[in-house]
């Protein structure tokens, strides 16, 4: 059985520093961190994809995390289409066509930030993000190429967010010829942009599920509407048998709560723990520091599906 690490995406999100979630005394950055990796054990840091870190930060994010925590990093927005203020980029850079030789130049500094991560030992994988604009056909699977070429030496994890790459046949394919980890997700059903819970394994070491929770408005509106949305016992425990399917192939699962309202997926993260506890039993998760129990997950210890 693979070990499971559950945890948030990004650990510096205002509305959860906000929230009253950090403890008096640790709410500075290297406070702030080792408090978090105190609590889980994997954590996304999503803050490369609006611009690009040093390797000084990286370098700081190692140190104050133990020896076994993973970071998965997202990558920077000029590499996965997604549109990028010329602010967001190096001075430098700034007047340079947008075209495969600035992607390779963005490419080259942010696997130099990125790098002490991974000498480190805490890198689990990048996150290549990818907008619901790349539709699944030819073009879209050159780039997609393009960027695992480019990040040949590195573990790499792919989400779509167009829901066709899941309605065909080929994606799961493409995707382990191209030793690129599939990201399952979890979002509201039945809305057009909504996003089908696959749950495929395409390479041996890694396996990612994000959780963007259940608004109505996934899509469309604000972020805070977008990502709104308390996960309940209920709506945890129906993804038990995929995660556990994903365990038995893979080597390492990270499960990642994105519904950042607040301190809802710090919430929602220490329940799905509780849960996998209960109900996997033998999965090697790390246990979290000095944390009792939740309400919900001493619910969920009586048994699957108790709403509490």
């Amino acid at each position: 059985m693979a070990r499971i690490l559950v945890g948030t995406c990004g650990w510096t999100d205002r509305a959860l520093v906000a929230s009253g979630w950090y403890p008096p005394g640790r709410r500075d950055p290297e406070g702030r961190l080792r408090h978090y990796a105190g609590q889980f054990p994997v954590v996304e840091a999503d803050s490369p994809y609006y611009a690009l870190p040093s390797a000084r930060t990286t370098r700081l994010w190692a140190d104050r995390t133990p020896a076994g925590f993973r970071f998965d990093v997202k990558a920077f927005s000029l590499l996965t289409g997604h549109p990028t203020r010329p602010a967001a980029l190096p001075a430098d850079l700034r007047g340079h066509p947008r075209d495969e030789g600035l992607r390779a130049e963005v490419w080259a500094r942010y696997a130099e930030a990125v790098d002490p991560l991974r000498r480190s030992g805490r890198l689990g994988t990048l996150l290549f993000q990818y907008p619901p604009s790349l539709l699944p056909g030819p073009d879209a699977e050159a780039a997609v190429r393009a960027a695992r070429e480019r990040a040949r030496d590195w573990p790499f994890a792919v989400e779509f967010r167009h829901p066709d790459w899941w309605r065909s046949g080929r994606t799961t394919a493409f995707l382990r010829d191209l030793d690129a980890t599939a990201v399952a997700v979890d979002t509201a059903r039945g809305l057009p942009g909504s996003l089908p819970p696959t749950a495929q394994v395409t390479t041996p070491r890694l396996a990612v599920v994000r959780f963007h929770g259940r608004s109505p408005h996934w899509g469309t509106g604000t972020k805070e509407d977008r990502f709104r949305h308390t996960y309940t016992v209920a709506e945890l425990t129906e993804w038990l048998p995929r995660v556990r399917t994903l365990a038995e192939q893979a080597e390492e699962v990270h499960v990642l709560f994105n519904n950042c309202c607040a301190d809802s997926a710090a919430q929602a993260a220490r329940t799905m723990s509780d849960l996998l506890a209960a109900h996997l039993p033998h999965q090697r998760s790390a246990p979290s520091a000095g944390q009792p129990p939740s309400p919900a997950g001493r619910a969920a210890e009586a048994g699957p599906g108790h709403s509490g």
